[in-house]
């Protein structure tokens, strides 16, 4: 059972912490537990519990009529919010529930149901993606466990694999193709994926790599399979020094080829890029900068 604070419920649900206490008092609607040093903590239960009354709270249902339902009643509402409505707050709602029981079925339902109405570009973007910065705000609070962090990204993965070989293969020209691959130690692919997608759906030939790839192995790619450009993804935490020193090594290691490169770390310290790597912030920028 994982343990949460007030304030991870507050970061995951986006409801106040007094609010939440406020709902405890007068309501009863969860009763906190204590550690053996008198510590407050909820558990998986209580969060799922708020995170489907934040929900219908949400979707304009009364505090006071909420708590007058039953755990079954509750949940009807909450499946009737999934297939008739939609919204963006009752999808991400149930796919933390859906983390936090390690539920396959339910994020299939809720994904393959927002692709259907959707389509699968709109998932990502608004479900997926806010999706999963909450469950990084969960992971750095400690507020789940690696296996449940493994599982869903896992289930996302599958999702882009399926929507990419969906596909059409597309015949370019020599110009059109890009080998895509993280660095070293890079091993989340998800943003990675969903440039793939992007970009073979724009009629880009894809060439894969993955994760974690030594800068030697670009080398012996690029001499295999002779492209013009390269994307690249640096998420990982680390120092403003080390991030210039691969971008260097990066740059002197492909010095006639175009490498796209995005990602928090990129984004987060400013320095002089070399003429052949340029920084971009989404797929219109990489369209735009090819063109």
């Amino acid at each position: 059972m994982n343990r949460y604070s007030i304030k991870d419920l507050e970061k995951i649900t986006g409801i106040k912490a007094h609010t939440i206490r406020m709902w405890e008092k007068r309501y009863n609607i969860i009763e906190p537990k204590r550690t053996v040093t008198n510590i407050r903590f909820y558990s998986d239960e209580d969060l799922k519990k708020l995170m489907n009354i934040s929900t219908l709270n949400k979707n304009g249902i009364k505090i006071s009529e909420i708590v007058e339902l039953s755990s079954n009643q509750i949940c009807e509402k909450i499946i009737e919010l999934n297939s008739s409505y939609g919204g963006t707050d009752t999808y991400i709602n149930s796919l933390i529930i859906a983390t936090a029981e390690l539920n396959e079925s339910l994020f299939n339902k809720i994904i393959s149901g927002s692709i259907v109405k959707n389509g699968f570009e709109k998932t990502y973007t608004s479900i997926l993606q806010p999706f999963l910065e909450k469950i990084g705000i969960m992971w750095q609070s400690g507020s789940i466990n690696p296996a449940q962090e493994h599982f869903i990204s896992g289930l996302i993965r599958q999702k882009l694999i399926v929507s990419i070989d969906n596909l059409e293969e597309s015949e370019t020209d020599f110009k059109n193709k890009i080998i895509l691959f993280l660095p070293e130690n890079e091993l989340h692919e998800i943003g990675l994926l969903y440039y793939y997608y992007l970009l073979k759906k724009s009629g880009y030939k894809v060439i894969y790599l993955g994760q974690s790839v030594p800068l030697d192995d670009l080398k012996k790619v690029q001499l295999i399979k002779n492209v013009d450009y390269f994307l690249t993804i640096i998420t990982t935490g680390q120092t403003k020094e080390k991030l210039k020193s691969y971008i260097s090594r990066l740059s002197d290691l492909l010095p006639d080829k175009t490498i796209f490169a995005t990602g928090l770390q990129i984004k987060e310290y400013n320095i002089d890029f070399p003429s052949n790597i340029l920084p971009v912030s989404n797929f219109n920028d990489i369209k735009e900068k090819i063109k």
